[in-house]
């Protein structure tokens, strides 16, 4: 065992008198020791209710004969920390969980882990952290919120943030707003529609480090106790067979999680995450492919923000599974990868039906027979930059429109909520990328400004920032090279007509070559004066194009 570096032999004597110190018996000491890294915390409504999920994970650890140890990872609650400074803080979290969860498997020579995340950040850095340090290891999360009820229809946290806009706009009442408030968030859990958080949980079971239903199964279920519980005893039989991260993150693997991407209409920030995932497990993943995958995957859900059914109802339709299974029709899943099951893709999804076509369109009859994300290049984006396609209108798939500029995401609200904005026009915000903001801050309030001042289907926002999964719109993000570094966003002047042709995979400004180096040669870089953790990360960041890893001093 991997932990007899630090309980067997004379020379460990010193370890196991600190093992009595915490209680622990001689025959705990004798048996497989399991990593519980759980994102609990009082500040997360996503988190709030991992507790207990360790509980049940340690219960079936202890069930299947192995020894259960917990310890923390942090958590930021993108809707808490949106708008402000705070969002500066959230993807930069997500090394912050990768490095320390390396740090604690490695230093105390766990047999396996088993990662309980829930929010953004947590579920690619925790699976970071797996393919780093690739000893067998599951996931289960929290899962997803209920979705409130307001006036007879179902909302989440999306609603919340258009009905912020709509006050401004005029077309709602505080009343109304105060309503919303009460009701859009009514339990524990990630919020209810298909963001960032679900996306990513979901795609642990395409991948195939998550059991079937820990994307879906929502956090008051029940069947989310039974479903930690089984992913504790499962641990153990990973350890005895030592099957580990990187024998299931392989390069096929994450072919299938970018087509289960595309059905499922993910959230954007997937495109930043995997390539971070695929990185440390030793897989060279270009976004590039995204296209070509999409090409072929047909989009066969519209939860929200793109449509009006949610994770409960992805659930009761049959979950991730059934999603795989009807891609499977048409050969668009390599079904001989392997899973924390012990058991292939393939013999996963075999007899998972989808109980509701409403909910998961069957292959023959897709929301769109293209996936629902799509890369973009062009003079303003030489490298690359992204939109979920299936949370855009039909009329603002093309779209030509003014530039107006502004150089942090505050300016911007105010021109939005300020009326200032009118329909034809293309927002840009820049120098709010991975080194320029420091930290890639999501754009949900401007976006959410423009849905609820009744815009969304008349302009549209480009950024070098991201978005929420809440987003949904003509909404353009990870443009790289960022503006920071001097990228073709930097040298956008207002009024400049921007070029937005999705079905196409293209984004440019009508400016000559000749225009842009001349403004080139007059660009300076932004100044910024930053301490502590911000300034480290700036200086270490890459661009958005490479799903904003740090790189290796010496290396890159």
């Amino acid at each position: 065992m991997r932990s007899d570096s630090v309980k067997t032999g004379t020379a460990q004597a010193p370890h196991r008198s600190l093992f009595n110190a915490l209680g622990f018996t001689e025959e705990e000491r004798k048996r497989p020791m399991i990593g519980i890294v759980c994102s609990y915390n009082e500040i997360v409504p996503g988190h709030m209710n991992l507790d207990k999920i360790a509980e049940a994970v340690k219960l079936g650890v202890a069930m299947a004969g192995g020894t259960p140890v917990m310890f923390p990872a942090i958590a930021v609650c993108d809707g808490i920390a949106m708008g402000h400074i705070g969002m500066k803080y959230s993807l930069v979290t997500r090394d912050l969980i990768a490095d320390s969860t390396e740090c604690m498997a490695m230093a105390h020579g766990f047999d396996g882990l088993v990662c309980i995340p829930n929010c953004d950040k947590n579920v690619p850095g925790l699976l970071m952290a797996a393919a780093r340090v690739n000893i067998p290891t599951i996931f289960v999360s929290g899962g997803p919120m209920l979705a409130g009820h307001v006036k007879g229809q179902k909302r989440s946290l999306s609603s919340m943030f258009e009905a912020v806009g709509s006050v401004a706009a005029g077309t709602m009442t505080m009343e109304e707003l105060a309503d919303f408030e009460e009701h859009v968030c009514p339990t524990c859990g990630s919020c209810s529609g298909m963001y960032t958080a679900n996306s990513m949980n979901c795609l642990t079971e395409a991948i195939g480090m998550g059991l079937r239903g820990n994307g879906t199964i929502p956090a008051v279920y029940s069947e989310r106790i039974r479903l930690a519980k089984h992913a504790g005893m499962k641990i153990m039989e990973l350890v005895e067979k030592d099957i580990k991260p990187r024998d299931i993150m392989t390069k096929e693997a994450f072919a299938n999680a970018l087509k289960v991407d595309m059905a499922l209409g993910c959230s954007t920030n997937s495109m930043l995450h995997l390539p971070a995932i695929a990185k440390e497990a030793g897989v060279l993943l270009n976004m590039d492919i995204a296209n070509e995958y999409s090409a072929v995957t047909p989009n066969l859900c519209h939860l929200a923000p793109a449509g009006p059914t949610y994770m409960e109802d992805l659930n009761e339709a049959g979950g991730v599974y059934a999603v795989m299974n009807e891609l499977s029709k048409k050969d668009l899943l390599n079904l001989d990868c392997m899973t924390v099951n012990g058991t292939t893709i393939g013999e996963n999804i075999k007899n998972c039906v989808n109980k509701n076509p409403e909910v998961i369109r069957p292959i023959d009859n897709p929301y769109s027979p293209i996936g629902g994300i799509a890369v973009l290049k062009g003079n303003l984006a030489p490298d690359s930059g992204v939109v979920k396609r299936s949370a855009v209108v039909p009329e603002m798939l093309v779209h030509e429109g003014p530039a107006r500029v502004f150089d942090c995401e505050e300016d911007a609200i105010k021109a939005i909520r300020g009326g200032k904005i009118v329909p034809g026009d293309v927002v840009v915000i820049r120098y709010e990328g991975p080194k320029g903001g420091p930290g890639m801050r999501e754009m949900l309030n401007p976006t959410s400004a423009i849905a609820g001042m009744g815009l969304g289907s008349s302009v549209a926002l480009i950024t070098d920032g991201r978005f929420s999964g809440a987003s949904r719109g003509a909404s353009i993000g990870h443009v790289s090279p960022e503006a920071a570094v001097g990228g073709p966003i930097a040298l956008v002047e207002e009024g400049d007509i921007i070029s937005i042709d999705i079905p196409n995979n293209s984004l440019n400004m009508k400016v000559s070559d000749e225009e842009l180096a001349a403004r080139r040669a007059k660009w300076q870089p932004k100044e910024q004066h930053l301490t502590g953790y911000l300034a480290r990360y700036r200086e270490l960041v890459t661009s958005g194009n490479t799903g904003a890893v740090l790189k290796v001093p010496g290396k890159e």
